[in-house]
């Protein structure tokens, strides 16, 4: 991938189209950090009461339609983009606009949950060091790392990622074994997707509304068109591949974490992880798994950084946000005020807990996710006119499911989310409408392209 300071210069070059199926699908996956859903176990287990494999599933089905959704309109603008681009052209470019405020918010705060997550298991591990110094040094550290360039943040990432992955298969191995060597726990058992809860279905919702943490990022290889093999059939493919494969891991793992720890109440759920590996595996186990833990949401956090700064450098860069502080790059060709801005932000960990911060970001991907499944209705059935037989299911009934289970998943979240979700898309609204002189005048086009 081209530097920051390449793309500038050369900002309508020609990629090489070389990027396979299986290969963009595994970028994909990689995206995703598979080892988040151990992460975030202790939250979802608490909040489900122990169906936690049962969220992860009702999440994957929610976040087929979506990722269908995707594809659809991958095929029909066969660019690098993402929700904001699919948005602007098929629907309109004031929503656009506000799907790109909404993904603003992801890029902006998941570095701020990847961090708090990190911070809570250092804490976990040494309680007599105060969570907030854990939190600081991920701040200091990895926006230290991004501001030197992304190729040292590249070569990081590679070796990180390795070890994450050797960690969540001991991890998943261990909790097999535990639970096969007990006697009275069966190894096929309905409660880790039904749990202990009396009202199942808002349980399980509310669970899945939190799962979709783990899935933010099965959308990245939009941004891979120019680079891949025939990207009208291939990404589509691609995006419904990486939904199901990392959804079925995420079940595979709450699953068998679920049976070797069916009581769901924690000492500290945010970290919770921390304990079950001491269970299955014992003082040495633990201590590897925490360095995987934390290799991988170090990894995670710089490549979350990283994304969100050069977000922000494009719309500071197009007049979206103040040029003057956010749209110029150091002498590394690095976002210098993007990057600052995003460790400012997540100063805010300091006040929340991981289920707040992941509910919130959620709110964001879910506006944009909406939007996403109305693209595809204005798009096909609207403006194409495709509403003859199968079309009617591939572009309509199918996307409207999409968009009617994300809104379900949205009012699912955590109240506090959703009030500061709101507050969030109702300050974008205000600033577009700033910007365009109360909708006289377009608003300005971001090239997402080149963030």
């Amino acid at each position: 991938m081209p530097s920051d300071h390449q793309t500038q210069q050369i900002p309508t070059q020609k990629r090489n189209a070389t990027l396979t199926l299986w290969q963009v699908v595994l970028f994909g996956l990689a995206y995703m950090t598979p080892i988040i859903v151990l992460g975030t176990f202790g939250v979802l287990a608490t909040v489900t009461q122990g169906a936690t494999a049962g969220a992860y599933l009702a999440a994957l089905i929610a976040m087929l339609f979506t990722a269908y959704s995707y594809g659809q309109m991958a095929k029909a603008f066969p660019v690098a983009g993402s929700a904001y681009t699919y948005v602007r052209r098929a629907i309109d470019d004031r929503l656009g606009f506000l799907a790109g405020w909404a993904i603003l918010l992801d890029y902006l705060f998941l570095p701020m949950v990847i961090w708090l997550i990190g911070a809570a298991y250092l804490y976990s591990a040494f309680p007599a060091i105060p969570q907030w110094l854990w939190l600081l040094g991920f701040i200091v550290l990895t926006t230290g790392i991004n501001y030197v360039g992304l190729k040292l943040a590249s070569r990081i990432n590679s070796l990180l990622m390795l070890v994450q992955v050797l960690v969540l298969i001991a991890f998943i191995s261990l909790s097999i074994h535990y639970v096969v060597g007990d006697p009275t726990q069966p190894l096929w058992d309905l409660r880790p997707f039904i749990g202990t809860s009396t009202t199942l279905l808002p349980t399980l919702m509310a669970g899945a509304a939190v799962a979709c943490y783990s899935f933010l990022g099965f959308d990245a290889v939009t941004t891979l068109t120019e680079e891949t093999r025939s990207p009208r059939q291939t990404l589509p493919r691609a995006i419904l591949a990486i939904t199901v494969v990392g959804g079925l891991i995420f079940i595979g793992v709450a699953y068998f974490v679920q049976l070797a720890t069916p009581d769901f109440h924690f000492d500290n759920p945010d970290a919770a992880a921390y304990q079950i590996a001491r269970n299955i595996g014992g003082d040495l186990f633990v201590s590897i798994f925490l360095i995987g833990l934390i290799v991988g949401q170090f990894a995670s956090g710089i490549a979350a950084q990283a994304s969100g700064a050069r977000l922000i450098y494009a719309m500071g860069r197009d007049g979206v946000l103040s040029k003057r502080w956010l749209g110029t790059l150091s002498r590394f060709g690095t976002p210098t005020g993007g990057l600052v801005l995003s460790g400012l932000i997540a100063l805010l960990a300091l006040a929340m807990d991981v289920l707040s911060a992941a509910s919130f970001i959620n709110f964001g991907a879910f506006i944009a996710f909406t939007l996403v499944n109305l693209s595809v209705i204005s798009h096909y059935f609207g403006r194409e006119h495709r509403r003859q037989g199968l079309d009617v299911i591939r572009y309509l009934i199918a996307p409207a499911i999409g968009a009617g289970a994300i809104i379900w998943l949205l009012f699912s979240l955590d109240n506090r989310a959703i009030v500061l979700g709101a507050i969030w898309l109702a300050v974008g609204l205000a600033w577009l409408l700033w910007l365009t002189q109360g909708f006289r005048l377009p608003p300005p086009e971001l090239e997402v392209e080149e963030a």
